[in-house]
């Protein structure tokens, strides 16, 4: 274990800077192992005011850069993040208690994101000429742009913003999880050592004090937040003072399969699992609800409880593993009681979610939990009504595919769903009902493509969608009108 954990501080005016009046500190021990100290870092909100103008002093320069320019610099930063590869799934890992497997896709992500938005992702910002009209279209950027990071994909969800942002001319403040500093400290690294021009991109950690501090600024023409529905309900109402400022909430979920009798099985089992149980539960797209049609239900509980049973439980680094622990004892505790409502409201537990323990690691480890429902439109407050980012999948009977759709749709959420289904019929269908942003057939709910727009309805977000529109809500359009030079002298009724 590492007895010396990394001394992290902010990033501001092109340079990394401790913090002088600390107001508090983090000490960050890896939920796989609290022996191992990850990271510690100071933090106060007396830095956000200078991060911000830091930002502001390098805007005009940045924007008048030419694209090509900006894009250098990107790309400089995507090498950065190659040449830094192990390091930065290393801090995942450890951090995050995600599989080193998973932690090592993630930077991956990461890289081809940076490819993605300077290339096929420019066309949703592309400058139009419309010559019939003598008109154009145009994109200004938003200006200082803050980005409010979670701590499931520290790295690929902040970034999937960030550049965007950065690539269309704007200036960053990144705030990322105060679960999951490291990561966020590599990325700064990373534009560092692209050589960035100082403000362009700044990083302040800190907690929920210095996320309030940041969003109060007048200053900030747009929020990127990547979380849960209530901080984006906080940062709705703390935004409504400043009108103007674009808010894009990228929010959970209580996500739904639907499995239908046609379906190919084997399949269907293993890609429930992994969209109920990858990153133990704690990813936004990860399917809680399953809808079963009753021709299948035996054979779809005998195999799914199969699977849970056997997922590999262990520490990140341990090789042959599926799911490492949750990110802490408060999530842990909170899932338990979770369980114990959805038990003492009636939910069978077919595979009984628990704490576990690891040989030789003190973590926050869990079994995951699959349960049935006694009816379809059994509700249980706190459990089936909640977005729980846990490893936990509630199963309900239904006789066809519209019960399933009117179930599914039964939720204040609206992020992703899947069907399993042989039939492409039952899948357009499914495409027109169900009310969410994305749409799986025959795949996981978890396996979202950077080349698709990314958003959810109603609590799982505002109609932002992130992915390949990610530049749309980084840019404002700005509508040009010219007056036509062989055109005669206007004239209107009672003009001379």
């Amino acid at each position: 274990m590492n007895p010396s954990p990394l001394l992290l501080s902010n990033y501001f005016e092109g340079e990394f800077r401790e913090v002088v009046q600390a107001e508090g500190e983090f000490l960050i021990a890896s939920p796989a192992d609290l022996r191992d100290q990850v990271a510690r870092f100071r933090w106060s909100t007396q830095d956000v005011p200078r991060a911000i103008e830091s930002a502001e002093r390098a805007l005009k320069a940045w924007r008048r850069r030419s694209p090509e320019e900006r894009f250098a610099f990107l790309r400089a930063y995507r090498d950065a993040l190659k040449g830094h590869a192990e390091e930065i799934a290393d801090a995942i890992a450890r951090e995050v208690g995600k599989a080193l497997w998973e932690a090592r896709a993630e930077v991956q992500s990461m890289v081809a994101k940076v490819d993605l938005s300077l290339g096929e992702a420019l066309a949703w910002t592309t400058e139009r000429h419309l010559p019939e009209i003598h008109g154009e279209i145009r994109y200004r950027p938003l200006g200082v742009v803050a980005v409010i990071g979670p701590f499931n994909f520290p790295g690929h969800l902040p970034n999937g913003q960030i550049v965007p942002a950065l690539a269309l001319g704007n200036c960053v403040v990144f705030k990322p999880s105060e679960k999951t500093p490291t990561t966020a400290y590599w990325m700064a690294r990373c534009m560092h050592e692209a050589g960035l021009p100082k403000g362009v991109f700044n990083l302040i950690q800190g907690g929920v004090e210095v996320a309030q501090t940041l969003l109060q600024s007048p200053a900030l023409g747009g929020v990127l937040f990547t979380g849960s529905a209530a901080v984006g309900r906080e940062i709705s109402r703390i935004s409504l003072d400043h009108p103007g400022r674009l808010v894009a909430l990228e929010l959970g979920g209580k996500n739904a399969s639907i499995v239908l009798g046609d379906c190919d099985l084997e399949r269907t089992l293993r890609n429930l699992a992994f969209s109920a149980f990858a990153t133990t539960g704690q990813r936004c797209t990860a399917t809680s609800r399953l809808y079963v049609e009753s021709s299948i239900a035996e054979r779809v509980i005998e195999g799914l409880s199969r699977i849970t049973r056997e997922l590999e439980v262990g520490h990140p680094k341990g090789g042959h593993i599926f799911m490492g622990p949750l990110i802490s004892e408060a999530s842990r505790e909170r899932w338990l009681a979770a369980l114990s409502k959805a038990e003492q409201g009636g939910y069978q537990a077919l595979v009984p979610g628990s704490a576990t323990s690891v040989e030789g690691h003190e973590g926050w480890y869990v079994r995951p939990a699959l349960h049935i429902a006694p009816h379809a439109a059994h509700e249980v407050e706190g459990y089936s009504d909640e977005e729980l980012f846990a490893p936990d999948l509630a199963l309900y009977l239904v006789h066809d595919l519209d019960e399933a759709i009117a179930r599914s749709n039964a939720s204040r959420f609206g992020l992703v769903a899947s069907i399993y289904t042989a039939r492409r019929e039952a899948f357009d269908e499914a495409s027109r009902e169900l009310e969410v942003g994305l749409l799986h057939w025959n795949r996981p709910t978890t396996g979202a493509s950077s080349r698709l727009p990314f958003g959810g309805l109603r609590a799982s977000g505002n109609h932002r969608p992130a992915g390949i529109l990610a530049g749309a809500f980084c840019a404002d359009p700005v509508a040009l009108l010219h007056a036509d030079p062989t055109a005669a002298p206007p004239q209107w009724p009672g003009m001379r």
